[in-house]
């Protein structure tokens, strides 16, 4: 059995047939899709009938990179030592749009510092509802140091890949680290991230 780099997470003691272990939260705004794209990843379904989840919503998936098999913990809700995140607005919602950079912001109050984040425009098939075009999305996303996509949970689009580069981005950034970071492991710090962003004072960035 391979060893394993506590640098990439623990063992499950119920499992343990894998050689990381990595935990992912999905966040953003309420009725952006989070479900929704949790579901289709986890279990390759979509339905239409979801309702407004309460942070209940957690997925475990095991997959292969690098010769490696690697266990995903994702979750819809807080969850300590989150080590990536997908941080999903909707395409025809410029609300949730307006809230990335408070969500970006609680990204980087309440985890760890090597946290790594893909922003996500979600709902893509409604191209004839759109008010938020893909450019102003990717301008967001350079500017916040993020990689970006445009997806579709109902079309499966771009819901495996998310998900996929993300684990790779998590295991670049890891492996670059020389020395053992124990934050890494059990996460530095804790909060529920709810389906709204947090009231920043005014001097936030």
């Amino acid at each position: 059995m391979a060893k394993v780099d506590q640098r990439f997470g623990q063992r499950d003691g119920s499992d343990q047939n894998f050689d990381y272990m990595f935990k992912l939260l999905i966040i953003g705004n309420s009725s952006v899709g989070k479900t929704s794209f949790l579901f289709r990843y986890a279990d390759d379904s979509f339905s239409n009938s979801f309702v407004s989840t309460v942070g209940i919503d957690f997925k475990v998936k095991t997959v292969y990179r690098n010769d490696k098999r690697v266990k995903l913990q994702i979750w819809c809700a807080y969850y300590r030592g989150a080590m990536g995140f997908i941080l999903m607005y909707e395409v025809t919602n410029e609300e949730s749009f307006n809230a990335v950079q408070d969500w970006a912001t609680q990204i980087k109050t309440y985890s760890w510092d090597n946290a790594q984040v893909i922003l996500v425009g979600n709902k893509c098939d409604m191209d004839e509802e759109r008010v938020v075009p893909f450019e102003k999305g990717k301008h967001l996303a350079d500017q916040l140091g993020f990689e970006y996509y445009e997806a579709s949970a109902k079309e499966n689009i771009n819901v495996r890949q998310v998900f996929e580069r993300l684990v790779d981005i998590i295991c670049v950034k890891m492996s670059e680290r020389v020395d053992t970071d124990p934050s890494m492991v059990t996460g530095a710090k804790t909060t529920r991230l709810t389906d709204k962003p947090p009231q920043l004072p005014q001097n936030c960035c």
